[in-house]
């Protein structure tokens, strides 16, 4: 059963209240320092446990970003940063690393406090990431080669590898510390300069990079994190005429607006990693109780804010109705609550305007006749928690079949055949990740090569790493994060050629 709300909540304050840190840092980081915005505005940033209000933050603007843009151009035009040797490059995202595993659980705590995350799962998983891919990087600084070509006239040829400037990094809420080392620790390695704006609900983690990015030496001007709105700051930083490349993380609708801004202004590149609608497909020969375990984890890990998210499970019929049955029970004992209690598997979502999406997109499924299994509901009266939801009779063409809800809602359908399977795995405009459950080799190699998207995984599901690319394909989005592809996103190639005379060998 789920967790009684009333166990973990006295007078509308968790019990699991862990000593929540002081929070140090509130304001924009641009050339070194933190400072006010300078129209002096701030906006609140939420505890969803509670609805509370953690902070005031600075709210960065357009000024603010333009501010922070020439911080940025003068450290790649003029300063050390992309001029040191990449080995030099990396001692400084080294020590970061280091700094970074020393405040690991104020780190988890705030990720916790400010987005809903679990912090048993922050603390032993997502910021031990951060540090580890900023070592990733590191190893791969000094690494960064061009080619000698070989024309075929009398010319001599090489490439170079360059950073490609000016990075606007704009991260979503739903992995702050997660996103902040995936965008920043690459385009650092390859010698690049970067505005970064957080997610509004979710700044202080970023906040607190930054400054332990000062503690670790890293030149001012290099990293500037500014905290706004993505209306503002974000579309500031999308159009600004002196940023050479955008990189973002989050929904369709903002990607296709910052394409249009980087169109508009000085057609600087783009990548993007949007949204998600992952089909996950169990044949008959599966271990049931195994895939619903990882059928489970795919849909209500960090609550289904996840665009990976495995939001359609799609069941072959000849164990479709024992599968039902195990999946109802698993989401039936799911713990929700505190995130700071270590017993809890989900906390709140993360704030009250995804929290009301979620629960508008249930009441879609009832109405278009889905049938609920299990959940649909709000949990408490204070914060943000939604019951493990799970549907089934659902029809591809529903919208609980067809949109990113990005909660704890899972879609059941069943399916005959391969073909059938692979036909409605990729009836879908998105395309970023999928989940094969079976023991079939023949099976898995047919599908895994069938389905249009970015990353496939076999009889597993979230196995991410520093190095394995991950992006999207159709409306997910392109560009790769992870892996040396991702470095390569932060290049320019240059190519330089000189003609050669009466050598003997062309």
């Amino acid at each position: 059963k789920h967790t009684n709300m009333s166990s973990l909540f006295s007078n509308g304050k968790p019990n699991f209240s862990l000593e929540i840190p002081t929070i140090k840092f509130t304001k924009l980081f641009i050339n070194g320092q933190f400072v006010d915005s300078l129209s002096g505005k701030e906006f609140e940033t939420i505890d969803p446990r509670s609805g509370e209000v953690i902070a005031k933050i600075a709210e960065g603007e357009k000024e603010d970003i333009d501010v922070a843009v020439r911080a940025a151009r003068v450290a790649f035009d003029d300063g050390p940063w992309p001029r040191m040797p990449g080995a030099e490059r990396a001692k400084f995202l080294l020590k970061w690393a280091d700094l970074i595993d020393q405040n690991i659980e104020e780190i988890a705590a705030l990720d916790t406090i400010d987005a809903g995350k679990l912090y048993t799962f922050c603390k032993a998983v997502d910021i031990p990431g951060v540090a580890n891919t900023f070592r990733y990087y590191a190893g791969a600084a000094d690494k960064i080669h061009g080619e000698v070509l070989k024309p075929a006239r009398e010319l001599h040829a090489y490439t170079l590898m360059e950073p490609i400037g000016v990075v606007g990094h704009i991260i979503p809420w739903n992995f702050p510390s997660t996103m902040f080392a995936t965008k920043v620790a690459p385009s650092l390695a390859a010698g690049c300069t970067i505005v970064l704006k957080p997610a509004e609900q979710t700044p202080l983690s970023a906040l607190f990079y930054a400054h332990l990015a000062k503690q670790a030496g890293i030149p001012d001007g290099v990293l500037n994190v500014v905290p706004g709105f993505g209306a503002t700051a974000g579309a500031a930083l999308s159009s600004h005429m002196d940023v050479d490349k955008i990189s973002f993380t989050g929904s369709t609708e903002v990607g296709r607006e910052i394409m249009i801004s980087a169109a508009r202004s000085n057609l600087k590149p783009v990548s993007l990693e949007l949204g998600g609608k992952s089909p996950l497909l169990i044949f008959d020969d599966a271990d049931v109780d195994k895939a619903a375990a990882l059928a489970l984890i795919g849909i209500l890990s960090n609550k289904g804010e996840i665009c990976v998210a495995g939001s359609r499970v799609f069941v072959q019929e000849g164990i479709y109705d024992e599968f039902e049955k195990r999946m109802v029970e698993k989401a039936k004992a799911w713990i929700v609550g505190d995130p700071f209690d270590p017993k809890v598997q989900q906390g709140p979502q993360v704030d009250k305007k995804q929290f009301e999406k979620i629960l508008s997109y249930i009441e879609h499924g009832k109405q278009e006749g889905a049938t609920l299994l299990t959940g649909g509901k709000n949990i408490g009266n204070k914060g943000y928690y939604i019951e493990p939801t799970i549907f089934s009779n659902v029809k591809e063409d529903m919208l609980i079949a067809q949109d990113e809800i990005f909660g704890p809602v899972m879609a059941l359908m069943k399916f005959k055949t391969i073909e059938e399977a692979i036909k409605s795995a990729n009836n879908t405009r998105y395309g970023l990740a999928a989940g094969i459950v079976t023991k079939n080799l023949d099976i898995a190699n047919t599908v895994s090569r069938s389905i249009r998207a970015g990353i496939i995984w076999i009889n597993c599901y979230f196995e991410f790493g520093n190095d394995i690319p991950f992006g999207g394909y159709k409306m997910s989005g392109f560009g790769k994060d992870f892996g040396l592809e991702s470095l390569h996103k932060y290049l320019q190639v240059k190519s330089v050629v000189t003609p050669i005379y009466n050598s003997p060998w062309l």
